[in-house]
């Protein structure tokens, strides 16, 4: 059978294959289109059974969300060069791989679910013999809520965030909340979700470091950074706090401050004792870390005040590293 530019042509649309690997398959196959695309297919398994051992630390992270914005699915298509991730081709099958991901709750589902007549496991198979290097979804993250709303920092990292209700500027609040979890990696919503033994187990941790980069900085007559008692506010119980406020009273008034003036001081210095002692916090959890378009304020504040009654119920992220 004569092998035609149309056919080849076909068969590269089919498979996303290079021509010359089209015609080959083809000549093989004796102009059998199907038994072609086995050739192609082939190829890709023995060319990922090669580079099964190599790192694909490379990609695209890409989200995907539904018509009425209830549902986004976040993943990680990963290659191995940072030239075949940010490749046209490449990013466009990342897309149609998360079109698909919208309509599975797992990864597993996921791989195994139809793409074009195969799954998209055996996809990923036959475009590493397409690409020449090993493909794998490295992550897949699903989130349901009254909205979400999404961010995709330069296809390295994706976010989602659920929102209760999806108020009238849910569109700039789901992007700004996604904007903070893709930057300042957040792992949880918030401190309420710390149990008593990890919150004991950081702090004895973190004052350990701080003790021992304090014998070096008195070494060199630096000045010391200061050891905290507390790193959460779920160690800041009522009488921790009734505490600090007498201190800082105490304070006031050794500073020869007139107490008439003290209402006026005692927030201010409230505030920075919480702010010293919730170090954890501010690290680790979405609603207490300060909001990186204002960080006078947290994220939980300017969820409060732009979000007309709505509350942030989840978040998931995913990233190259």
């Amino acid at each position: 059978m004569k092998i035609t530019a149309s056919l080849v042509n076909e068969l590269r649309q089919k498979t996303g294959a290079g021509m010359m690997d089209c015609k080959n398959a083809l000549v093989e196959a004796e102009g059998e289109m199907q038994d072609a695309i086995n050739v192609l297919r082939k190829k890709g398994q023995r060319v990922a059974e090669k580079r099964a051992d190599r790192d694909s630390s490379e990609g695209a992270a890409v989200t995907k969300i539904n018509d009425d914005n209830t549902e986004g699915v976040a993943i990680v298509l990963g290659c191995e060069t940072d030239f075949v991730g940010k490749n046209e081709g490449f990013l466009k099958l990342a897309d149609e791989f998360a079109a698909i991901a919208m309509n599975h709750n797992s990864k597993e589902d996921f791989l195994a679910a139809d793409f074009g007549g195969i799954t998209v496991a055996e996809k990923l198979v036959e475009q590493t013999g397409v690409i020449g290097e090993k493909l794998e979804i490295k992550a897949f993250e699903k989130l349901e809520a009254s909205y979400v709303g999404t961010y995709v920092h330069d296809n390295k990292i994706a976010a989602l965030v659920g929102l209760s209700d999806s108020v009238k500027n849910a569109t700039e609040i789901g992007k700004d909340v996604s904007m903070q979890v893709a930057s300042m990696g957040a792992t949880q919503l918030s401190y309420k979700e710390f149990t008593a033994e990890f919150v004991a187990s950081e702090t004895e941790a973190r004052i350990a470091v701080i003790e021992k980069e304090n014998i070096e900085l008195g070494r060199l007559g630096k000045t010391l950074k200061n050891v905290p008692k507390y790193i959460s506010m779920a160690q800041l119980t009522s009488d921790v706090l009734a505490a600090a406020e007498i201190e800082a009273k105490e304070q006031l008034a050794s500073e020869g401050k007139p107490e008439k003036i003290w209402d006026k001081i005692l927030p201010g210095k409230m505030d920075r004792f919480k702010s010293d002692n919730t170090t954890l916090d501010q690290e680790k959890c979405l609603l207490d870390q300060k909001f990186i378009k204002d960080e006078k304020i947290s994220v939980a504040d300017y969820v409060t005040s732009n979000g007309d009654g709505a509350e942030v119920t989840g978040f998931k992220r995913v990233s190259l590293g």
